[in-house]
């Protein structure tokens, strides 16, 4: 369901994005891979960008071909580098690559975003989470912060809120809809990726361990790039605006709590 298709992955240089682009290559696509690191594994073509600068997103967009068939949004970051930098890299990056990407994109074609469990939170928080998706084009990190009272540990699951919401916004929006491009996320819960050391200084052992415990082990990149892949494929063609938990039933366990069923 891949093969021949052109897929554009950022993060491309480790964790679930690594292993993403190995997939991808196995079941015949063509991988561009996107990154502020070369990949230790050699793909066809690679293209240096940081995801946190407007300018360096309109020159990786330049160097893309006409036509791409699917873009897997995998780069992030945990929040270590404040909760400014993380909102710019894990939203607002990643939303004008898309946008700028989209056009690019084959009718029929779709993206992928990976967001997370710990963004499970857009619900409580849905009139942040709402100021923030609605913040037009690439503003200013550190006024967003402010405007949002966003403390500097809460830049991730905040980052992650925003995506779940805009997900499924961009699935109704004319840029993508007209042209009949898909736009869903998956939300993993933790991984054995070399970022997973940083979760634990952001959310602290006793959380991660928590999450772990609740579901029996931790996930690890092969267990969460089919699920990328199959929603870029057109096995998931009738599938828009969704979110899909590939956390081992996280997501049903912290249910099963919040709700009381």
């Amino acid at each position: 369901m891949l093969f021949g298709k052109t897929i554009l992955i950022t993060g491309v240089s480790s964790g679930i994005g690594a292993r993403t682009a190995e997939l991808a290559l196995a079941l015949g696509a063509d991988v561009i891979g996107v990154d502020q690191r070369a990949p230790g594994a050699a793909i066809a073509s690679f293209i240096e960008a940081d995801l946190s600068a407007p300018a360096s997103i309109q020159s990786l967009v330049e160097r893309l071909p006409q036509r791409i068939d699917g873009l897997a949004n995998v780069a992030g970051v945990s929040g270590t580098l404040g909760a400014a930098k993380t909102i710019a890299i894990n939203f607002y990056g990643l939303r004008a690559l898309t946008e700028a990407v989209a056009p690019r994109i084959r009718e029929g074609g779709a993206v992928v975003n990976v967001a997370s469990i710990a963004g499970y939170g857009w619900r409580a928080n849905l009139e942040r989470t709402k100021g923030l998706v609605g913040a037009q084009g690439f503003p200013d990190p550190d006024a967003i912060v402010k405007e949002f009272a966003i403390a500097e540990g809460e830049g991730y699951p905040v980052s992650k809120e925003a995506l779940l919401l805009w997900t499924q916004r961009a699935a109704h929006q004319k840029l993508f809809r007209d042209r009949d491009v898909r736009v869903n996320s998956v939300s993993p819960g933790p991984v054995t990726t070399p970022i997973l050391k940083e979760f634990r200084q952001v959310f602290g052992d006793a959380r991660v361990d928590s999450d772990i415990t609740r579901v029996g082990r931790a996930g690890n990149a092969p267990d969460i790039a089919p699920a990328i892949l199959f929603l870029l494929s057109d096995g998931a063609r009738w599938i828009n605006g969704a979110n899909l938990p590939v956390d081992g039933g996280l997501e049903a366990s912290i249910n099963a709590d919040v709700i009381g069923f």
